[in-house]
């Protein structure tokens, strides 16, 4: 079974329509690369997953588990819907990071409020933040940060500023990681270190979506690639037949436009 499928997804603002019957499906330890022109849907596509946007019309499953449904108003109750995000992990693309956290703190902060519902919290709050404090050490020093743990984010580079977005998005133990183009904000050298993170955690079967405009990246580290134009998709294959043959006039114009 797949570990993500979703059917006719549609989202529209208005009477503007931004996705459209869009329908793929993922299994774990999948990389998945989305590529497309700015606009086409990439970025509320993800959106719609985490639930930071609501769809209005197809279904998502995640295993057995309907996260969404439109047909099913339960499908949208608030409560649920932020167990639901738990399944995916986002790293933003400007970090989003709390100016007056330090990177410990904001890789500890989720963790740490989700533990407080917890009905034994209160019972062993030392025990259970000494356990959060040690497992977002243990990410941060994965992301070569050990040093950097008491920096606020003003200190920090942007390429250290996403892989402390990168820790703090992998320390709730998402089942699919999603990142919404995660250099755009990077100069050509701090690049190259978030996409290293990235690769690393690709080989270690980290199950991905990346939204990305990094061509060469997204045709070495994808295992499927999702071209987009317009809010659908125009064409889905292996790296191989989406940059090498592939079968839609549109998708070879874009490519062709970054090959320029």
């Amino acid at each position: 079974m797949p570990i993500l499928q979703v059917e006719n997804l549609q989202k529209s603002f208005g009477t503007t329509t931004v996705l459209e019957d869009i329908s793929f499906t993922m299994e774990k330890g999948e990389v998945l690369s989305m590529i497309g022109s700015s606009g086409s849907g990439k970025t509320t596509l993800l959106r719609c997953l985490n639930f930071l946007e609501k769809p209005n019309g197809g279904r998502i499953l995640m295993g057995d588990e309907v996260l969404f449904d439109a047909a099913d108003a339960r499908t949208l109750r608030e409560k649920e819907i932020r167990k639901k995000r738990l399944h995916f992990g986002l790293v933003f693309q400007n970090f989003n990071l709390f100016p007056q956290y330090t990177a410990l703190q904001n890789v500890m902060l989720a963790k740490d409020l989700l533990a407080k519902e917890q009905a034994d919290y209160k019972a062993n709050k030392k025990f259970i933040r000494a356990q959060i404090e040690e497992q977002s050490r243990a990410l941060l020093t994965q992301m070569g940060l050990q040093d950097k743990m008491s920096n606020y984010p003003h200190q920090l580079s942007g390429g250290q500023c996403q892989r402390v977005a990168i820790a703090r998005a992998l320390n709730l133990q998402p089942d699919i990681l999603c990142f919404d183009e995660p250099t755009s904000a990077l100069d050509p050298e701090l690049t190259g270190e978030v996409l290293k993170v990235i690769r690393e955690l690709a080989d270690k079967n980290t199950t991905m979506i990346i939204v990305t405009h990094e061509m060469s990246f997204a045709r070495d580290v994808a295992s499927k690639v999702i071209f987009m134009d317009s809010g659908r998709i125009c064409e889905t294959g292996t790296p191989q037949e989406v940059f090498e043959t592939p079968r839609q006039e549109r998708t070879r114009q874009f490519l062709a436009s970054y090959n320029k």
